[in-house]
Parts: C-alpha cells; sequence; structure tokens
C-alpha cells in the first residue's frame, strides 16, 4: 500500500534501478503486473511496489547439505 511517504518513480527511473530498458517497465505496466500510479497522463510506480515486486521474484540459493565424503581428516 502506498505510505505518504512513498516515492513515485518514472518508467526511466524503474528501468535504470532493474538495470534494463524502458520497455520492461512499461510492459509490467501494461499486464498489470506491478502496482502503478496514473497522474494525469503520466504513470508512476510507488517505491513499495517496486520493491515487493523484486521481493516476489528473489530465488534464495539452495543450499545442499555436505556428504560425508567431502569432510577430510587431517593426517
Amino acid at each position: 500500500m502506498n505510505t505518504p511517504t512513498d516515492r513515485l518513480l518514472t518508467v526511466a527511473e524503474v528501468a535504470e534501478l532493474l538495470g534494463t530498458s524502458e520497455r520492461f517497465p512499461r510492459r509490467l505496466i501494461a499486464e498489470r503486473r506491478i502496482r502503478y500510479v496514473k497522474v494525469g497522463r503520466h504513470v508512476r510506480i510507488p517505491q513499495s511496489a517496486l520493491d515487493a515486486y523484486i521481493a516476489a521474484r528473489t530465488v534464495e540459493p539452495v543450499r545442499q547439505p555436505r556428504s560425508r565424503s567431502s569432510f577430510r581428516l587431517a593426517a
């Protein structure tokens, strides 16, 4: 949800933060895959919406348990 201090980002700013072209955030908006705000004819994305989008798509690494054979005893 938007907070009063939630910064509204332009499409260009979002693209820069994501390291993509402006086409990608525009597609997210067109497909309604990210929350956005209409300000007149301008579209802005709240910082919290971008943070939520990134958090929802962050993949954590899977930690594999070490097998006993990987432990080596010192001689």
